[in-house]
């Protein structure tokens, strides 16, 4: 996969292109969206449930219950498990807020396990070593799109009978062994946030899970608790999915494992690339793909002097992120005290040394080419 000569000039790649997947599929989803607004049907309806069946048939689940977010779908799945006040919930520091603050919106607390320093997700041994009979759940994050260890995970759920919460919002198409990202736990809960491999046109996420009774519950809850008009039998809440999201996404599904060979590809032109450069093993880490059919999400390296190497990248046009640059554990609105700097190492050096590239599909060999050749000139300057 080495680069091709190419004369295309390129001053500039932002991290994400929305607007260029928009108008490769514009006509679909101006048609769907057209469809929606005909029928006057925007909240649930039957594009929502011909999404859920679809998801569903995609992920391998027998259930998919559409809600109004990611962050929903982990609240919602954490309230028909029962989860409330005096329980403990295990999760990884290294994640998106949402999957902590979800569990302390119900008043639970959370247990930090520590990660896996070759692929970010929560490490099993620490997770083992950490259950108590406080302990409710464990919500394991399949982090960047690449699948957490999940077989020791599902052993240490089933011995100590504590449920899997799978945080699959980067997930969505990942497999573990022969199972999909979602189906391995009691629940699954992704987003569909834009930047998603599956993004909607805005806040929208999916709860899967092979459980009749928990769909049936998250079903119940996500409708205000109402099994029929202004008849409340639990306490729920508004977790809706719209029908434009859903409408959007039924067309965007059909592109998704395109997209995500595109991903992995753009991956591999990174990773050979990079490894050519000779900054790998010196200057760089590259991803590790450890469990099949990792999705991209986002391209993460690990990267001496990050923060000039991503300070140099601005200053040239190429659009980073770091994700995440404060561990959980550290967070103002969630240490209660019982956490300082340096009790979850991995997660900390992490977080003071990852950044994501552009990965999105659309990304030319040119552009690819414009990354790479950047962070060969920064860190050649660096050495001057």
């Amino acid at each position: 996969m080495k680069s091709k000569k190419n004369h295309t000039i390129i001053d500039s790649v932002p991290l994400l292109d929305l607007k260029g997947q928009y108008m490769s599929i514009k006509d679909e989803i101006d048609a769907a969206m057209s469809r929606v607004v005909e029928s006057q049907r925007f909240i649930m309806g039957p594009e929502v449930e011909a999404l859920e069946e679809e998801i569903a048939e995609y992920c391998g689940a027998r259930y998919a219950v559409g809600v109004s977010s990611g962050s929903d779908a982990l609240i919602v799945s954490l309230m028909a498990l029962g989860i409330s006040s005096g329980d403990e919930v295990i999760t990884s520091p290294f994640t998106f807020f949402a999957t902590v603050g979800s569990i302390l919106r119900l008043g639970a607390s959370v247990t930090f396990a520590d990660i896996d320093p070759v692929t970010f997700n929560i490490d099993p041994a620490q997770v083992e070593r950490l259950i108590t009979e406080k302990t409710k759940a464990v919500i394991p994050v399949h982090l960047y799109g690449q699948c957490a260890d999940m077989d020791p995970l599902l052993k240490i759920a089933e011995e100590s009978s504590v449920p899997m919460l799978e945080d699959a919002a980067q997930a969505i198409g990942a497999r573990y062994r022969g199972r999909t990202a979602g189906t391995m736990g009691a629940t699954g809960c992704f987003s569909f946030f834009p930047s998603k491999n599956l993004g909607a046109f805005g806040d929208a996420g999916m709860v899967t899970t092979n459980d009749k009774n928990l769909a049936d519950r998250i079903r119940l809850l996500r409708n205000q608790g109402a099994e029929t008009k202004y008849a409340h039998k639990v306490l729920g809440g508004n977790f809706r999915l719209d029908a434009i999201q859903a409408a959007v996404l039924r067309v965007k599904l059909r592109h998704l494992d395109s997209w995500s060979d595109k991903r992995r590809a753009n991956a591999a032109f990174y990773t050979e690339r990079l490894q050519d450069s000779g900054l790998v093993g010196t200057k760089i880490v590259t991803p590790s793909i450890v469990h099949e059919n990792h999705v991209f999400n986002q391209y993460v390296i690990r990267a001496e002097d990050r923060d000039g190497l991503r300070e140099f990248l601005g200053a040239n046009g190429v659009g980073t992120e770091i994700y995440y640059h404060t561990p959980l554990h550290l967070q103002e609105c969630v240490n209660d005290g019982r956490h300082k700097t340096g009790d979850l190492p991995v997660a900390e050096e992490a977080c003071a040394s990852v950044l994501a590239l552009p990965i999105f599909p659309e990304l030319s060999d040119a552009q690819k080419d414009y990354i790479v050749n950047t962070i060969e000139q920064y860190y050649s300057n660096s050495q001057a």
